[in-house]
């Protein structure tokens, strides 16, 4: 039987797909629904340290045929004494029978705030054990905060803000918490080097990487109206959905190339299939996040996705995701010749299609004879060829 459970930073999910934050994750009411769904946790909103509405409407695009998303949200959310109060946990995880972790996400204005909120999280974690926050996720990259640099960027901010969680009391000795951070998508190979070696050297607090965010700064235009599809930040929005996978997959690369072993790499960008996540596994995650599949699908999303990549692992004779996790191959000739004869043969048999197929086909071919034939005699009878 195939099986799908990982450890992140030491927690145990029953499934390595899980959400994202973000979409549908603003309420209890809409994460209880992940809670009972296939994803292997449960991740909070962003939270701010008060409740906030976030940027202008409209703040969210999706493309037609929907490769591409985007939106400029402004981190909308209840506030982080909403996420940690024991209420708002209980009423997310209802019974919880498989034991599944409720993490928590943080995206401060400022680092006064970050530290803030992480004291609150301390709080709770030392004084109400049954509010259960197995982990949390520092965001250092959020591009849709007007005004806000993306400290995931600014490499001097990024060493401070970690500098000075470190000194925290909750991470002193053997750390309260699991520490996550949230990173933003890298695209030169120095950038890589520099984020990675600023994490490497907060190793003893930081316990995983999930790249990644999305990629700031993309454009909709609504060619019929002449104007941004998005109102807020001039129409300027992240990037998400199908169209980031592939960034997605060379950050997880890259990182889990370059961190440090203790440092677990989260893969999230463009995920909506069991073959996507697969990819991310392959490239070296130890879990994987959906966000805009959630968005637009629903958490039935995870069901599938889970399925989808079950089916993968049976076909290739793998029980767990251990078995092929960071395993990607060097391109070779042998492997090029494998992948081609798979796709001609899957192709082969769509052609072939079974008997149901050949009649609809031999239908079709007598249609088309029977019209060739009128269009004939029509032309015979108009030029005189033959008389009627």
């Amino acid at each position: 039987m195939v099986d799908l459970s990982t450890t992140l930073a030491g927690v145990p999910l029953t499934s390595c797909i899980y959400n994202a934050s973000g979409p549908r994750t603003g309420s209890s009411a809409a994460m209880s629904k992940i809670a009972l769904s296939a994803s292997g946790g449960v991740l909070a909103k962003s939270a701010t340290i008060s409740s906030q509405t976030g940027n202008e409407q409209p703040r969210t695009w999706h493309e037609e045929n929907g490769q591409a998303s985007m939106n400029s949200e402004g981190l909308p959310n209840n506030g982080i004494d909403y996420y940690i109060d024991e209420k708002t946990i209980a009423d997310t995880m209802g019974h919880n029978p498989l034991n599944k972790p409720y993490m928590v996400s943080i995206s401060g204005k400022n680092i006064a705030d970050n530290l803030q909120m992480l004291e609150k999280i301390t709080d709770v974690v030392k004084n109400n054990p049954s509010a259960k926050i197995a982990a949390v996720e520092l965001n250092l990259a959020c591009p849709n905060i007007v005004g806000k640099p993306t400290i995931g960027y600014d490499f001097e901010q990024m060493e401070d803000v970690l500098k000075q969680v470190s000194s925290l009391p909750c991470f002193k000795g053997t750390p309260l918490f699991p520490l996550g951070l949230k990173m933003p998508p890298y695209f030169d190979r120095p950038h890589f080097e520099q984020a990675a070696a600023i994490l490497n050297k907060y190793k003893d607090i930081v316990r995983y990487a999930a790249s990644i965010n999305t990629i700031g700064n993309a454009l909709a235009i609504d060619h019929l109206a002449e104007m941004p599809a998005i109102r807020a930040k001039g129409g300027f929005a992240g990037l998400s959905g199908p169209a980031v996978k592939y960034t997605a997959l060379a950050n997880v690369k890259q990182m889990r190339e370059l961190l440090d072993k203790s440092i677990d790499v989260v893969g999230v960008g463009g995920v909506e299939s069991g073959k996507d996540a697969f990819e991310m596994l392959l490239c070296g995650a130890r879990a994987v996040q959906v966000g805009t599949c959630h968005w637009n699908e629903g958490p039935g999303c995870f069901d599938r996705i889970c399925n989808e990549l079950e089916s993968i692992m049976k076909e290739k004779g793998y029980d767990t995701v251990d078995d092929f996790r960071g395993k990607l191959k060097e391109w070779s000739k042998e492997g090029a010749a494998l992948s081609r004869n798979a796709r001609m043969a899957k192709n082969k048999k769509g052609s072939d299609g079974g008997g149901d197929t050949k009649k609809g086909s031999d239908t079709k071919s007598m249609w088309i004879a029977i019209l060739v034939a009128l269009i004939a005699i029509l032309l015979a009878d108009k030029f005189n060829i033959v008389t009627l």
